[in-house]
């Protein structure tokens, strides 16, 4: 598996299979164009097929908020480890950052408090040391 920390490369065609259950999924072009404007993406590559099997995204100003919208990995490639590595890297590319906010269902939460997240209305992060900027 290659982790990718740019959108650099990657095509419509590679990401084909993404937002299992959403009753209007986002189209290939428009799952690109969110990866491309994302402040942070990171994308897990099987080399093999040419095909984006997970990514994570973070929007942020930079300084002291980072909102996780997006993480996902293709159903075939669950249970792999994958989900978990794109957390952690992007925990590392966000280090520093105040608060690091997502939302996400209840049956997820635990694999969020495994990285240091905190239930609350949603799940959130305070890197209090940081909160100066």
């Amino acid at each position: 598996m290659k982790y990718m920390h740019s959108t650099e490369g990657l095509t419509e065609q590679m990401l084909n299979g993404f937002f299992v259950d959403w009753p209007n999924p986002p189209n290939c072009a428009t799952h690109l164009k969110l990866l491309k404007r994302s402040y942070k993406a990171i994308v897990a590559v099987n080399e093999e097929e040419d095909q984006v099997v997970g990514f994570i995204t973070a929007i942020s100003d930079g300084i002291l908020s980072a909102y996780i919208p997006l993480l996902e990995v293709l159903p075939e490639y669950k249970q792999q480890g994958i989900g978990k590595e794109l957390l952690h890297r992007m925990m590392k590319e966000l280090d520093g950052i105040y608060m690091i906010d997502l939302m996400c269902d209840a049956e997820l939460q635990s694999f969020y408090e495994k990285v240091g997240m905190a239930k609350s209305n949603g799940m959130i992060l305070r890197n209090r040391e940081n909160q100066s900027g």
